[in-house]
């Protein structure tokens, strides 16, 4: 798609293509600054509890990012967009993977007894467990071959399953701030993602309705 700016023709989709494969490799930039710091230990009074959020964070951003690009792609036409999603979905598995890997670390001491017990008795590690445990199939489903594989159809089906990491991930993010009772970083997160949650769902309605016979009246 071309777009008209300052009297000339920028080809948008060109320029996200080639956009694509340096931003996507910036996404490293927060995980590597984060991981300086905290070894470092230039992250405050508490640089293991700083790191996990950091990256507990940035995992909730690139979710976000992520469930955008199909209604920006629609909205403005933009078909190259279709491209980043796949690299921006495994950019929000590799963040909350390493949120993950960082609290069994430095919060529990690679002890997995410690960390079966923490998630039997606090709920919000628990869901935080199950968002990731969820991405795993995702990520490892995000390839062509597995697209053949699976069909169209079942790839699509096992892939809203990402609606559910979101909600698992709101969830969490709202039982750790329970504790302080800080909710503002809470709502924007989540309005952002009952908005892209909603246009989903007017999506598959509109298409549903689009497909459905015309009524025939006697």
């Amino acid at each position: 798609m071309r777009a008209w700016t300052c009297g000339a023709f920028i080809d948008v989709d060109r320029w996200l293509r080639a956009a694509k494969p340096w931003v996507l490799l910036a996404l490293s930039a927060p995980a590597l600054w984060l991981w300086g710091m905290a070894l470092a230990d230039r992250l405050g009074a508490n640089p293991a509890e700083a790191l996990i959020r950091g990256l507990g964070d940035w995992t909730l951003r690139l979710l976000c990012l992520t469930l955008a690009i199909t209604p920006l792609r629609r909205w403005t036409g933009w078909a190259a967009l279709a491209g980043w999603r796949r690299g921006l979905g495994l950019w929000t598995f590799a963040y909350a993977l390493l949120h993950l890997l960082a609290y069994a670390w430095l919060d529990q001491g690679w002890d997995g007894h410690a960390v079966l017990r923490d998630v039997a008795e606090r709920p919000f590690i628990l869901v935080g467990v199950l968002a990731v445990l969820l991405l795993f199939p995702l990520a490892a489903t995000s390839f062509d071959a597995a697209i053949r594989w699976l069909g169209a159809r079942r790839w699509r089906a096992l892939h809203r399953a990402v609606y559910a990491v979101a909600g698992l991930a709101i969830l969490h993010f709202f039982w750790m701030r329970s504790g302080k009772t800080l909710y503002g970083d809470v709502i924007a997160y989540a309005a952002v993602l009952a908005v892209l949650l909603g246009w989903r769902v007017w999506d598959a309605v509109s298409r549903a309705r689009g497909r459905a016979p015309a009524a025939t009246g006697r």
